[in-house]
């Protein structure tokens, strides 16, 4: 057995090459997880058009089961890809969904039954989940544990630019041609190049452009390597990340964080519709207000983390959603006077109280945790875990909202919440073992 301790060493400089290649698999996996959200937000945006169509008869249950359907395909794509990420790279599988999304998407926009509806809404979840977990892993293949929590931090605004651009441009859309189904093709035409972009650019890591791993580039060694150790995308490797507790807590967590951020997604343009009495373009561009906040809260949470917090995720975590909960318990007696701008407020500031923790705990936890080796695999346990949870807070509005009304949702919604918080506390001061020199304190 090899045994070695951590160090980083100060004279280390860097190489041209490399550093390029680093801002090249940033752009292009950042640019990749956004462009998923094109597609992600179109039938959010199309339920208006819809509801209002003589021509088809859905009603909010049944486009509440739609949902479902795309979540339960998100959930269990969420494990297999984060498995098959580690295990066969991530260039194949995101490559693979990036097509899948394209084409569900144009299905979708032609469809008018509800079982071509649900049918493609699986495809649809199942190429989306294609993403997180495989992209995450790529940029950790790139940057090393000392950097990431700035790193993941900026490259996580992907998914909050991108639902940011994603509702909008398919309310914009919909509205310019006068026909929902127009939510569904635009988005599906962007994508398309998106996908071209991706398949010339992007590299699985370091040694596939013949440079060295991030390690030794930044002449850091692991604490503790051993000649046994699993390998990559073993299933030894994998059981060992399933039976991490630390992995299965964040799974846990992420399960009560989600339901909220997936409630405002796929339910914020009709609930600001409802409530205002907004068309598809306005509705859209009102709730887009929520992913507005999301590129400075992972920011802010990335740097506090690093920073103020010395790689810990969880206290920044922790304080946003107590703070979330309380918010989220006065939502809709908040909006209910009929104001747009103070509609618009109040979704960027439960933005930017979720979307840090959220990214946190999704990404840059999960690949401390999981390591670089098993970063796909922890990253897709505890995103499924947390996709499992988005059913909830993806169907409950469209079963319940007319029974319960809009603040029995979001009052669940704010107990969901309250619970990630207060698991979140119980961890206030973990680390992941390797941490480059930091102290650590598994609490």
């Amino acid at each position: 057995m090899n045994f070695g301790m951590t160090t980083v060493i100060k004279n280390f400089k860097k190489d041209i090459k490399y550093e390029l290649w680093r801002y090249k698999i940033f752009g292009i996996t950042w640019l990749a997880y956004a462009g998923f959200y094109l597609t992600r937000s179109s039938f959010a945006v199309a339920k208006i058009g819809i509801s209002d169509d003589p021509n088809i008869t859905m009603s909010s249950e049944q486009m509440g089961i739609i949902d479902g359907i795309y979540l339960i395909g998100y959930a269990i794509g969420q494990f297999v890809w984060g498995y098959l990420g580690d295990k066969v790279g991530t260039r194949k599988i995101v490559l693979g969904g990036l097509t899948a999304s394209i084409i569900a998407g144009f299905a979708m926009g032609v469809s008018s039954i509800m079982l071509a509806f649900g049918v493609f809404a699986l495809m649809q979840g199942l190429s989306q989940s294609t993403g997180w977990a495989p992209l995450a892993k790529n940029v950790s293949n790139w940057f090393s544990l000392r950097e990431r929590g700035v790193v993941m931090g900026w490259w996580a605004t992907n998914y909050t630019i991108g639902g940011l651009i994603g509702a909008p441009l398919a309310g914009l859309a919909a509205s310019y041609f006068l026909d929902w189904r127009f939510a569904f093709y635009m988005p599906a035409i962007v994508l398309l190049g998106v996908l071209a972009l991706f398949y010339f650019i992007q590299k699985n890591k370091p040694e596939d452009v013949g440079l060295p791993t991030i390690e030794e580039y930044h002449q850091e060694s692991v604490t503790i390597v051993q000649d046994d150790e699993p390998g990559e995308g073993s299933w030894q490797m994998t059981l060992n990340i399933i039976k991490d507790p630390m992995v299965i807590l964040l799974g846990a967590m992420y399960f009560f964080l989600k339901p909220t951020r997936y409630a405002i997604l796929f339910w914020g343009p009709l609930f600001v519709s409802e409530t205002l009495g907004t068309g598809m373009a306005e509705s859209a561009f009102i709730n887009g207000a929520f992913f507005l906040a999301g590129p400075f809260s992972v920011l802010a949470g990335g740097y506090a983390s690093d920073k103020l917090f010395q790689s810990r995720r969880m206290p920044y975590s922790a304080i946003s959603m107590l703070l979330l909960a309380i918010l989220l318990y006065f939502f809709n007696s908040l909006v209910s006077g009929g104001s747009s701008l103070v509609s618009a407020g109040v979704l960027f500031l439960i933005g930017f109280l979720i979307y840090g923790p959220d990214s946190l705990v999704s990404a840059t936890a999960a690949v401390d945790f999981g390591t670089r080796k098993g970063a796909s695999t922890s990253s897709g346990l505890i995103n499924g875990m947390g996709s499992i949870g988005a059913i909830v807070g993806g169907t409950i509005p469209g079963f319940f909202k007319d029974s319960w009304g809009w603040d029995g949702v979001f009052t669940l919604m704010a107990g969901s919440v309250l619970i990630a918080g207060l698991l979140m506390i119980t961890k206030w001061n973990a680390l992941p073992p390797n941490n480059h020199g930091v102290k650590t304190h598994n609490q």
